[in-house]
C-alpha cells in the first residue's frame, strides 16, 4: 500500500479523491490545513503529496518550498483550481513535479500519480523523520525543522540508529555494539553519554529524544 498525503480543505473533494485512491491500494491521509500537513510530514514521510494552492492558513506554494528544503525527492503534485499559466509556472518554480487543474478526471489523476511514482521511485524509505528531525539516507544529510545541521560520523550514526528504531527503547549496550563495536572501535560507556549530549545540543534539546533511565534511549514523536 502506498502512503499519500492530500492537502485539501474542501471535505467533499478530499473525500472523493480519498475514496477513489484507497480503492486502488493507496493509504490517503487528508490534511485540511498547512499546519496539519507540516505536522504529518514531520512524523512520517509519504510516497507522494497532493497539494492544493489556496488553504485556510496560507498558500500551498509555501508548503512546497518547505518540503523541498529537506525532502528534495518527495514527489509533489499541485491539485488546484488556479489554472493560469503564471500560476502553473510558479508552481513548478516552487518545486512541484506536476500540476493538475480542477476540475479533473480521477482516472487521469491516478495515471499521473502512477507515472510520477515510476519516475521517482518510492522515497518513503529514503527519509526518516521524527518531530521535525529529518534524515535523508541517500545523501546522508540531516535537518532539524528545515535547517540543515552538520553532524560528526558518530553523531550521524547514532541518530540514524535511533530513528530506525523510532518508538522503541534501545539499550546503551546495543547502541555501543551497533555504532562502535561492529566497526572495531571499542569505547567505554562515557563515549556514548558524551555523543548523546553533543547530539542533543545540535538538535536544540528536542523532546523527542528521550532518556530511559538505567536502560538507554528512545526516539518518539511528541503526542
Amino acid at each position: 500500500m502506498v502512503d499519500l498525503y492530500y492537502v485539501e480543505d474542501d471535505p467533499n473533494i478530499a473525500g472523493i479523491v480519498k475514496e477513489y485512491l484507497e480503492q486502488r491500494d493507496f493509504r490517503v491521509t487528508v490534511c485540511p490545513t498547512l499546519s496539519q500537513a507540516r505536522q504529518a510530514l514531520e512524523e512520517r514521510v509519504p510516497a507522494l503529496v497532493l497539494l492544493d494552492w489556496n488553504m485556510p492558513d496560507g498558500r500551498g506554494d509555501s508548503l512546497c518550498q518547505w518540503i523541498r528544503r529537506s525532502r528534495k525527492e518527495l514527489p509533489i503534485i499541485f491539485l488546484t483550481v488556479r489554472g493560469d499559466s503564471a500560476d502553473i509556472v510558479r508552481g513548478f518554480q516552487n518545486g512541484a513535479d506536476d500540476y493538475v487543474v480542477k476540475p479533473f478526471a480521477l482516472e487521469v489523476l491516478h495515471s499521473r500519480i502512477l507515472a510520477l511514482l515510476r519516475r521517482a521511485g518510492n522515497v518513503t524509505g529514503q527519509y526518516l523523520s521524527c518531530d521535525g528531525i529529518v534524515i535523508d539516507r541517500s545523501r546522508q544529510t540531516f535537518s532539524c525543522h528545515g535547517d540543515e545541521v552538520t553532524l560528526s560520523p558518530a553523531e550521524y550514526q547514532l541518530l540514524l540508529y535511533l530513528m530506525q528504531n523510532k518508538g522503541k527503547t534501545v539499550t546503551r549496550e546495543k547502541i555501543l555494539e551497533q555504532i562502535w563495536d561492529l566497526n572495531g572501535s571499542y569505547v567505554n560507556d562515557n563515549t556514548l553519554t558524551v555523543t548523546v549530549k553533543r547530539l542533543r545540543d545540535k538538535l536544540g534539546a528536542p523532546e523527542c529524544l528521550r532518556t530511559v533511565r538505567s536502560v538507554g534511549y528512545r526516539m518518539e514523536d511528541r503526542i
